[in-house]
């Protein structure tokens, strides 16, 4: 099949059922107000209040600036391509919008590695805590995780965006660097090997650090008082809960994209298809703000 000169990509996956698109606009619409609420909310009050400028929250914040990251650079191109009946993207916001879902997807492993360790030494370590864990280090651990996150990406778009393609159709709702790779017509090669190595970082390097850490803290908690292992459930819970969520979003995903889905109604498609880019961003500012005693009081204060 010979190459083509691509300008832009039809996003194949949405549906034209009017009813239905527009009360799935209603319930996208919703959930993206509450998405940017929840996470501002939480954002404002960790960055307002000294008290919580510790570690943990400080990664807090991060991870919700990365929600907000995420979540903005799907939901307004998907809510405007849900009423229109020409489902196109240009080139240049297809490869943005692959640089910023990835981006999101990468730095979220990466600020949740770095709180598992910081749960780590405040669990395994707590009379060296405020040693090991100054300002300094917490400020190169979070900036490290985006740096890092965006270089993987960068690298990996620039070995995308050359590609000869024999096609533009994408068979997804949102544009994403498998779906590229997979029309392509030139040798990929490279990519193939580039995305086992970013994959391998971005992905296993750090779940493999969140497994390891709590290996740790396991067998401290089965040698410490029922106290300490109650203390080090509350502080564990939320992040455990955000992990499994997040990693169950993913498996989504690789699903959507990998296997066939011809039996699977369209709005069940594109459902699973944006769970780790909806749920997360919405779930971890209410298991964090119901969770952590802290930012409840204090977000119970902002409204009494």
């Amino acid at each position: 099949m010979n190459s083509t000169h691509v300008s832009y990509f039809t996003l194949a996956a949405y549906f034209d059922t009017r009813l239905v698109r527009q009360l799935l606009f209603l319930v996208l619409l919703v959930l993206y107000v509450l998405i940017i609420g929840s996470n501002v909310l939480l954002i404002v009050v960790i960055c307002v209040n000294r008290s919580l400028h510790e570690p943990m929250f400080l990664f807090l914040c991060s991870l919700f600036v990365n929600e907000l990251f995420g979540s903005s650079a799907l939901f307004p191109v998907l809510l405007v391509q849900i009423l229109s009946d020409v489902h196109v993207i240009s080139l240049p916001l297809c490869f943005t919008q692959i640089f910023c879902v990835h981006s999101y997807v990468t730095v979220e492993f990466f600020i949740l590695a770095v709180m598992s360790y910081d749960r780590y030494v405040a669990i395994c370590y707590p009379l060296r805590y405020n040693t090991l864990m100054r300002k300094r280090k917490v400020t190169g651990l979070t900036s490290g995780s985006w740096l890092s996150a965006f270089l993987l990406v960068v690298i990996m778009t620039s070995l995308s965006f050359p590609l000869q393609l024999c096609g533009n159709v994408i068979n997804k709702v949102y544009c994403n660097n498998y779906s590229i790779v997979k029309l392509s017509c030139s040798d990929t090669t490279v990519n193939n090997i580039y995305g086992l190595v970013s994959t391998a970082l971005s992905v296993f390097l750090p779940v493999g650090l969140i497994l390891y850490t709590y290996l740790r803290i396991l067998t401290v908690c089965f040698s410490a008082c029922g106290q300490t292992r109650q203390k080090a459930v509350s502080t564990c819970a939320p992040h455990l809960a955000s992990l499994v969520n997040f990693c169950t979003g993913c498996v989504f995903e690789v699903i959507q994209s990998r296997l066939s889905m011809r039996g699977v109604p369209p709005v069940f498609q594109i459902l699973l298809s944006l769970y780790f880019l909806a749920c997360p961003p919405l779930f971890n500012p209410a298991v964090y703000g119901l969770k952590v005693s802290r930012i409840r009081s204090l977000c119970r204060s902002l409204f009494l």
